[in-house]
């Protein structure tokens, strides 16, 4: 029996998932920062046939030393990816544990109309006492009061999304009517640490709810489109994926390919002279790591297919690994049916199979 096809996502902030990587990128470090560059990467992905890219971020600098240590806004990164793009879903990383949700939200659904309905959101922390020094507030500290902003704030975001009913705007030139002012909504929300009347100054987005992503267990699974989840094997990230809850689950997947040049691992380890390849801090748990053969990691990919509903992949060197998925690992997907391009004019929802919500003001009234 066929299994459903593998969703497939791809980080691209930076220039890979190892500290050092650009050291080998394929372009001056100064470019890292353009947006010619960043514009390349998203139409590589694009047309690879990646149904989604993802764009880490933080308040604080992504490296240290002698590292390139700039970086761009997620959210002004994925507005740019969206108008130099037509398929491609793009999620930025976005933190609650500081952001005000009412921005995020308002933030995010802009996303989502500028891109007719390819946005998404991935749901991060900011977990250190520098962080919250530069946003001027209290610092937000341990698992359980992180978990709380994160609870609250994806809440307070969807509800905020909920806030304008689908026909709300009417357009009305022989009224001089805009909106429906009865299909406009005040949430009403009150948590722990902050209270939110609403409703929202953006009209409702394209898909509703932009998809929501976040790693497994950091949000209750009710609040979720996708769960990000773990493990050193397919079976160990099957196992997390079937604990999720979210209706869908993305195994994290760290890849390093051999290229016509070098094998995976002289690529390794010439990085390591720099810096080791380590998982980021505010992951929890082993993630799967591959380290060969583009034929290989299709072997994996297919094995992973029968455990879990997508893949994020995070490549050691965005330069190189990106140009051997686009040649030799997605179509492979493709003509083995293991995985599906996303069709052009779909919103994310739809190339993901996942219904679009109703408001939930609108299912109230009914």
């Amino acid at each position: 029996m066929p299994h459903p096809a593998l969703h497939l996502a791809i980080e691209i902030d930076g220039d890979g998932a190892h500290p050092a990587a650009w050291r080998r990128a394929a372009h001056a470090p100064g470019e890292l920062l353009t947006p010619r560059r960043l514009a390349r990467v998203a139409a590589v992905a694009e047309n690879a046939g990646f149904t989604l890219v993802t764009l880490d971020d933080s308040l604080l600098p992504p490296g240290s030393g002698t590292d390139p240590v700039g970086r761009i806004g997620a959210v002004e990164r994925a507005a740019f990816i969206a108008a130099s793009t037509g398929v491609l879903g793009i999620a930025p990383a976005v933190a609650t544990t500081y952001a005000e949700p009412f921005h995020i939200s308002s933030q995010l659904a802009s996303l989502d109309h500028v891109s007719t309905g390819r946005a998404a959101w991935v749901v991060t922390t900011e977990e250190s006492a520098e962080a919250a020094r530069a946003w001027g507030r209290p610092r937000v500290e341990g698992a359980e009061a992180l978990g709380r902003e994160a609870r609250d704030g994806v809440r307070v975001v969807r509800d905020l999304w909920d806030s304008w009913e689908d026909d709300a705007v009417v357009r009305s030139v022989a009224t001089s009517r805009y909106l429906d002012r009865d299909r406009l909504h005040y949430i009403d929300f009150t948590g722990e640490t902050y209270a939110v009347k609403g409703p929202a100054i953006v009209p409702r987005p394209p898909q509703g709810r932009p998809v929501v992503i976040a790693r497994s267990g950091l949000v209750p699974h009710d609040l979720l489109d996708i769960a990000l989840v773990g493990g050193a094997t397919p079976a160990e990230a099957g196992e997390a994926a079937a604990g999720a809850g979210a209706p869908l689950a993305f195994a994290e997947v760290e890849v390093a390919l051999d290229t016509p040049r070098e094998s995976a691992r002289e690529r390794i380890a010439d990085l390591e002279r720099h810096a080791p390849w380590e998982p980021p801090a505010s992951h929890d748990g082993t993630r799967l790591r591959y380290t060969g053969s583009a034929s290989g990691l299709v072997a994996l990919l297919e094995e992973l297919s029968r455990h879990v509903d997508g893949v994020r992949l995070h490549p050691l060197v965005l330069d190189e690994d990106l140009a051997v998925l686009s040649r030799l690992v997605l179509p492979e997907l493709f003509v083995r049916r293991i995985a599906v391009r996303p069709l052009p004019g779909a919103t994310l929802r739809t190339a993901l199979g996942l219904p679009r919500p109703d408001s939930r003001f609108a299912e109230e009234a009914r």
